[in-house]
Formats: structure tokens, sequence, C-alpha cells
């Protein structure tokens, strides 16, 4: 990044100097030939009251080794020329300066020699006996300035650029030096010196890397948590399994044993099963596979599937469901309704109900899980969709619960941009609202 802004920095100097030179260069030019111009003006308003009415050339002053005098008759023969022969030259009558002269009484004019790269500069001024007084000089044109001028030129640009560029190596080093303390010093940004200008970017940064530490955090406690929850049945299955191999089970103690085995081999599937099913999504890779869902159906087909689980615990269960209809991941809503309904039955109590509600209200949908269990108490409710957390560690692991049943519905329930409410008392149950925007 710094280099490219040098480099930038680069560009934009040399453009600079390559044009204010030009443009110098230029301006001294047009500066030079109004003096030259100038010079010649009053070089032939002298000469004219010197010859006076009569043109007498022999009063001619010494006006160096550069000017030339020409004196051209109303028919534009020349008849004096201190450079060359005037009986030798053809008609003047056709010059522009000469013309204008005539016309207006001066005139001027400026014509390039390609041969010499030489500018030779005309004034010419009538006299009042109808002669044209013409003044010329000859001058160095742009080209041959610059020519001339090329080594001081090229030696101020090399000083200007070497200084612009240090200039710019500064300049570029403090604009981003607040970036580089901050890389560097990322856990404390406050003695880094900040811009107005970078703020906004500064404070991205900043919760960027808080969400960062906190994600690491979290990744941290997961699979130490994974670790202990793992750990567990299968202590369970290896104790149990080590038991029999020493024949330190008899009879009925091996059918017991087994069972413990099998509910241990169940427990840590399903806990595998739902730590993949979080890392899915995590994951954001994982793209919706969004479609017009009934919720009501889905929610039909739920209760159906557990109803022989909640009778098992002593759980009746009842449908309330209006025809819903929500843009949302068909497998998705019917793992939140599951995850929502397995929940209310494993807390729930002997002879207990489970009432699951879907109906439309305006431009939402609401979808409510209610059950007649152990309750939450306040200080948990916050708490209740993080991973692995239980409020009553002892039952959650008596009822078969991962403890990432609510996590996988917060996870979905986000996806969707829906929201969750809880309302829950200490023994008298637990009722869960996810409200989803309408299709």
């Amino acid at each position: 990044m710094k280099k490219k802004i040098l480099t930038y920095f680069v560009y934009i100097i040399i453009a600079a100097i390559v044009v204010t030179t030009a443009a110098m260069a230029l301006l001294t030019y047009n500066l030079f030939e109004d003096h030259v111009m100038s010079s010649l003006r009053l070089d032939a308003r002298v000469i004219a009251a010197l010859v006076g009415e009569d043109g007498r050339m022999e009063e001619l002053p010494d006006l160096g080794e550069n000017v030339r005098v020409t004196l051209i008759r109303p028919d534009g023969t020349v008849s004096f020329d201190n450079f060359a022969d005037s009986a030798l030259m053809d008609s003047h009558l056709e010059r522009p300066e000469v013309r204008s002269a005539m016309l207006t009484g001066e005139g001027q004019d400026v014509r390039n020699s390609q041969t010499v790269s030489q500018n030779t500069f005309y004034y010419a001024v009538r006299l009042e006996s109808g002669d044209v007084l013409r003044v010329a000089e000859e001058a160095s044109n742009i080209l041959s300035i610059y020519m001339r001028s090329a080594p001081l030129i090229l030696i101020v640009m090399a000083v200007m650029i070497g200084l612009c560029l240090y200039a710019a190596t500064v300049l570029t080093s403090r604009l981003l030096r607040p970036i580089e303390q901050m890389t560097a010093h990322l856990d404390s940004v406050s003695g880094v010196a900040r811009y107005p200008e970078l703020e906004p970017f500064m404070q991205m940064i900043e919760k960027q890397h808080e969400e960062i530490l906190q994600s690491a955090e979290m990744r941290v406690e997961f699979t130490a948590n994974v670790s202990h929850e793992l750990k567990t049945p299968l202590t369970s299955i290896s104790g149990y399994a080590e038991l029999i191999e020493n024949g330190m089970a008899q009879g009925e103690q091996i059918a017991r044993f087994a069972s413990e085995i099998r509910k241990s081999a169940n427990r840590l599937l399903t806990l595998i099963n739902d730590i993949i099913r979080l890392s899915q999504m995590d994951s954001p890779e994982q793209e919706l596979s969004l479609e017009s869902v009934s919720l009501d159906q889905v929610a039909a087909g739920v209760v159906e599937q557990l109803r022989m689980s909640a009778e098992q615990m002593g759980v009746s269960m009842t449908l309330e469901a209006r025809p819903c209809v929500v843009n949302a991941d068909r497998g998705m809503m019917e793992e939140l309704i599951y995850n929502l309904c397995d929940n209310a039955i494993r807390y729930n109590l002997r002879g207990g109900s489970v009432r699951v509600d879907v109906h439309p209200v305006r431009d939402q949908v609401i979808v409510c899980v209610q059950d007649t269990g152990i309750g939450i108490p306040k200080e948990h409710q916050a708490h209740i969709f993080e991973r692995f957390y239980r409020v009553d560690k002892s039952r959650s692991k008596a009822t078969g619960g991962t403890g990432l049943g609510l996590a996988i519905v917060k996870h979905i329930a986000a996806k969707h941009h829906a929201s969750i409410a809880v309302d829950s008392e200490t023994g008298r149950g637990t009722a869960i609202t996810v409200t989803f925007e309408r299709a």
C-alpha cells in the first residue's frame, strides 16, 4: 500500500514539474519576444527621427551587428539595406510588416528560419515621405532556447523531483503511521494517533478485531465444552465395556450394562450430529434454499413425529395452526420447530402438556411453543441459547439433551432474520416465540 501511494505521488510530482517547466519556458519566451519587439520599435523611431524626411541613411547610428535596417519605397523596391546589396533585392511590397505599415502606419511580424533555428523579428513604420523603414533582429526560437537551457532545466527538475520524493516519502509514512501502529498494537489502540478521515476505518478495524477475539474465545470455549461433553459418554461406554470384558457383569447386569452403553452411544451420536450441524451453520459458505413454506404444515408434521416420544414422557401435545406461508429453508424450519418441541417435552413434568401455536399477525408469522414444565429462572433466561448451556445439568443428561438444541434454533432464526422471545416462570412452564416476516 505504501509503495502504491508513493508511486502515485511520484507520477503527480513529475507531471506537475514538467507542466510547470514548460509553462514557465513559454511565458519566458513570450516576455522575451515582447522585449525584442519593444526594442525594435524604439530603434525604428530613433532612426526615423534621424533620417528625416529626405531619408538620408548616412546619418544612421551604430545599432550593432544584429540589427538590420531596410528602407523600402512605396512601390516595394528596396533603396537601402545595411546587410545586403539593395539593388539585388526583390520587391518587399508583400512582406506582412511592410504591407501593414503602408496601410496603418506600422506593422510587425516574426518569421522562423528552420535551417538556423532562428526567429527574425521585424518592425516597420511608415515615414512622412511614404517610404517604409523596417528594423529587424534575429533571435533564438523557443526550441533553441529549450536546447540551450536543457542542462539547467534538467538539473532543476532533478533537484525538485528529489526534494518532492523525500517529502512524499515522509508524508506517506505519516499518513500510514496510525494504521501501522494500530496493526502492531491491535490489543490497545488508545495511544495511536488518529486522523478524522481515518476514524470510521479505525473504528471498523477495532470492532472487527474485537469480534475476532470474541470468536476465538468462543471457539476455545466450544472446543473445551465439546471435549468435556464427548468425554462423558465415552467414559461411560468404556467403563461398562471393561466390566463386561473382565467378566464382572453377570446375568441381568450384562443386559443393564448393554442398555447403558446403547444410551451413551445414542447420546454421543446425537451430540456429534448437533456439533456438525452447528459447524455447518457457522460456515459462511452455507446457502439457504429459500422457498414458500407452509409453517402450519411443517408444525403438524413435527407434532406427529414427536407424539410418541411425548407419550413415553407422559406429556400431551396439541397444535393450534392456521395457514401461514413464509419464505424460508424448509429443512431448517422443520429443525427449528422440532428442537423447540423436543426441549418442551424433555424439560416437562409427567402429566404436563406442550402446545404448538402457529398463526399470522398482520405482516408476520408467529410460532410459539409453550410447555407446562419446570420453567427457567430469570437469571438463566439470557443464556439459554448459548452452546452447551444447561439450567439443570443433571436433568439434561438424564433426558439425553446435548445443550445445543436452542443454539441451533438461534442460528436458524438469525439466518432468516427472525426474532426470538422467551417467557418463563419457574415451576409454571416456558413459552418460546419465534416471529418471521410473512411471505
